[in-house]
């Protein structure tokens, strides 16, 4: 089996453990993680967050989202980019957005070239993913947007965090050249 069927082979069993997660699971660890996210913001004193709207069993930013709305903090959220291929930009989130359903199905703020905050001015960036490892290594769906999005992320000066359930962990990820070690991931 090659890497790319691996990563396959571990996407669809991830997943599927996902998905049969309860939904009192899930608002469990969205609450811990929501309390772990709140933390880790203030600590590194962050304003302008992004974040993404829940998928696929991913674990829930609503409460985050709201907490953070509440704290006067800028939220975004990603939106496939109209012409760059696999590219994300970030979009200024607020409860009066107008959204609009991309071609995967995602909720994503209408587009807007006055809301597009530049990623050097990202101070943290919540990522979702479908595994991880202990070396902070992330696999997601297998677009690469989010490998795009955070490669040189050290120049960009924003931290990117996974989010995960504690089913997403395993031993050791099978790499590609272009995956990036995310700075942290917090487990709920």
């Amino acid at each position: 089996m090659n890497i790319q069927q691996q990563r396959q082979q571990i996407r669809r069993q991830i997943r599927k453990t996902r998905s049969n997660l309860t939904a009192l699971q899930q608002q469990q660890a969205e609450q811990t993680i929501t309390q772990q996210a709140l933390n880790l913001i203030e600590y590194h004193q962050a304003k302008n967050i992004a974040l993404y709207l829940s998928f696929d069993g991913e674990i829930s930013t609503q409460a985050l989202i709201k907490m953070l709305w509440k704290e006067n903090k800028n939220v975004f959220l990603p939106v496939l980019h109209p012409f760059a291929k696999n590219h994300l930009l970030f979009l200024q989130y607020l409860p009066d957005t107008p959204m609009v359903q991309n071609h995967f199905g995602i909720w994503e703020p209408k587009l807007n070239v006055q809301n597009v905050l530049p990623l050097n001015e990202l101070d943290m960036l919540f990522t979702p993913l479908v595994a991880f490892d202990k070396q902070g290594n992330r696999l997601g769906m297998g677009g690469g947007f989010y490998d795009r999005t955070l490669q040189n992320w050290q120049q960009k000066a924003f931290l990117p965090i996974g989010l995960a359930h504690t089913c997403q962990q395993i031993d050791t990820l099978p790499i590609e050249h272009w995956d990036v070690p995310l700075f942290d991931i917090l487990v709920g």
